[in-house]
């Protein structure tokens, strides 16, 4: 049973105690400037996301709903992102559009975020039709469209068909009225599919990299099929990701998989993101009560303020100037692709005042 499988996900993603991967971002270090020239009082990491402002670039990631256990921990998410002014989406919807009595534990994230930036949630291959319900059943700002052929093979439920889905996504985008977003779940999307998305007309890609929470190891945990022990750790480091889509589709990218600091946040949108996704440390924050959700919400805006003023950076605008250096296997991967991650590193900032 399908909010049954909902559960079982979120309880298990909770109970996993250490992530399959390296999300690659102990590889990417910031450039410290010792003379910022601001005052952390002036630093503002507030952006625009879907015509709304939010207090930083930060989503509060896709990740339950479709079970009634799961409506109070939905409520506390939603009651987090409403404090702290930052995106959240819900878990996928497709519970809801078989059995109406699901709806609410998705609506309450509406209700308690009345007038935040709300993302609904469907697979890629869904038909526009429910597409736009699920839009409509949130009045959703945007929806996330998510991949997950790797997830598929591990379930022992799954479909693993994949046909078409390009095809599919143009369709949904010609009938919903809000941003798509298409968003990978923990494997990563590389350069190409990016490249391919963007020719679709969708108007986001969640890199959605490894290094987060890994569904083939909670596949494995439900009993699903029996992908060898060595597939944990598939997939593509969030940080290289980043890069890759960067490079294909500048200004579009939000970065997810594995982020957890205030640092991480930094590096990501230095690297290029839009936005960064956070969704397993919300989960467990809620392990000790709503407020907790808050606390954690509030703390990483101050951290990564805090990194901002120790580049000097007074605005996300200015963080995405900034240098950055990229080594070990991420430089590697991203020299073999043709990439050239000391671009980064040599930003005009660092020429200007040399």
């Amino acid at each position: 049973m399908r909010s049954t499988r909902k559960l079982e996900h979120l309880r298990l993603a909770m109970k996993i105690t250490s992530d399959q991967g390296d999300s690659g971002f102990g590889d990417i270090s910031l450039v410290p400037w010792a003379m910022p020239e601001i005052d952390l009082a002036e630093v503002d990491a507030s952006c625009h996301f879907l015509g709304k402002s939010l207090t930083a670039p930060i989503l509060i990631n896709a990740m339950t709903g479709g079970h009634l256990e799961t409506q109070e921990v939905n409520s506390a998410l939603a009651r987090a992102a409403q404090e702290a002014g930052l995106a959240i989406a819900v878990g996928s919807q497709r519970a809801a559009l078989e059995n109406k009595s699901l709806r609410e534990t998705y609506v309450v994230v509406r209700r308690n975020n009345p007038d935040g930036v709300v993302l609904a949630n469907l697979n890629a291959g869904c038909t526009p039709d429910d597409a736009l319900r699920a839009v409509e059943m949130l009045n959703a700002d945007g929806i996330q469209l998510y991949l997950n052929p790797a997830q598929e093979l591990a379930m022992a439920e799954g479909d693993p068909n994949f046909r078409n889905v390009l095809e599919n996504l143009s369709r949904v985008k010609e009938v919903v009225n809000v941003p798509v977003i298409i968003k990978e779940v923990g494997f990563g999307l590389s350069g190409e599919i990016v490249a391919c998305l963007r020719e679709t007309g969708v108007d986001f890609v969640d890199v959605g990299g490894r290094g987060g929470t890994n569904f083939i190891a909670i596949e494995r945990m439900r009993g699903g099929r029996r992908i060898g022990e060595e597939m944990l750790s598939w997939g593509l480091p969030t940080a290289i990701a980043l890069a890759e889509a960067v490079h294909f589709w500048p200004g579009r990218v939000i970065a997810s998989g594995g982020i957890r600091t205030g640092l991480d946040i930094a590096k990501a949108l230095a690297l290029g993101a839009s936005l960064t996704g956070i969704a397993r440390p919300f989960l467990a924050a809620y392990k000790n009560g709503p407020e907790a959700v808050v606390k954690l919400a509030l703390g990483l805006i101050e951290n990564l303020r805090a990194v901002m003023f120790l580049v000097g950076a007074q605005d996300i605008a200015t963080l995405q100037t900034r240098p950055v250096v990229i080594t070990g296997y991420p430089r590697e991967w991203l020299q073999e692709r043709g990439l050239n991650p000391g671009k980064y590193a040599q930003r005009g900032y660092v020429r200007n005042v040399l």
